[in-house]
């Protein structure tokens, strides 16, 4: 599929200076943790994992740890921007033994358009992000429809979007967005049991917010052979 040249940045960087942790971890454990060239190969290729997973805006790492954790025959591909946050979640994945997980600092939109192959990704795990909650700033939320166009390119034929707000206005925009879009239908789901309960979904409860937890699944639904 084309992707427009001029990108819209759905993320908000974060600046300020890094601890000598957070370098320290990064520096040992993003090499460790980087994404083997055979995740990121065509469906099909010997060597490639039975299932591959993507994470946008993993944050401090709760649910990506979690996630692999419990799928073992699956391989999670967490990116987030935040460094702090990258560094977290890799010194927990290494304390947790992981081997089915990796890590990039990148913008998962240029990541899914210049890396991941064309139905490379079983799912997409997409968990409290950044709502832009001011109208001008719309634009910038990861849920648009040319994100929705590169999703449905590299999504397998029966791959899904998973989404998780505590922002009532960002799951409505969602709806609205997908049903507009035509590719994907928005439907309600359990909360997933393997979710730890942390970040700004804890943050959320606390205030008082409701979660809502939708699946995007393809329209039209094509069952492979």
């Amino acid at each position: 599929m084309r992707v427009p040249e001029q990108r819209v940045r759905t993320f908000h960087a974060r600046r300020g200076r890094r601890s000598s942790l957070t370098e320290s971890r990064l520096a040992t454990l993003l090499p460790r943790y980087a994404v083997p060239a055979a995740v990121l190969a065509p469906p099909d290729t010997p060597g490639r994992p039975p299932r591959v997973v993507l994470e946008v805006g993993c944050g401090h790492g709760a649910a990506a740890v979690g996630y692999s954790a419990t799928h073992p025959d699956t391989h999670l591909i967490a990116l987030d921007v935040h460094p702090p946050g990258v560094a977290r979640m890799l010194a927990a994945a290494a304390d947790e033994g992981l081997t089915n997980l990796s890590a990039e600092l990148a913008d998962a939109v240029e990541f899914l358009a210049d890396r991941v192959p064309e139905g490379g990704l079983d799912a997409v795990h997409l968990f409290f992000p950044d709502p832009w909650p001011k109208a001008r700033h719309h634009r910038r939320r990861f849920v648009s429809p040319q994100t929705l166009d590169l999703l449905a390119s590299r999504l397998t034929p029966t791959g899904h979007v998973l989404v998780a707000t505590d922002i009532a206005d960002y799951a409505a925009y969602v709806r609205r967005v997908v049903a507009d879009h035509g590719t994907f239908v928005a439907r309600d789901v359990p909360r997933p049991t393997w979710r730890p309960l942390a970040g700004y979904e804890a943050k959320g409860l606390d205030a008082g917010r409701a979660i809502t937890e939708l699946v995007l699944e393809r329209a039209t639904r094509i069952e492979l052979a």
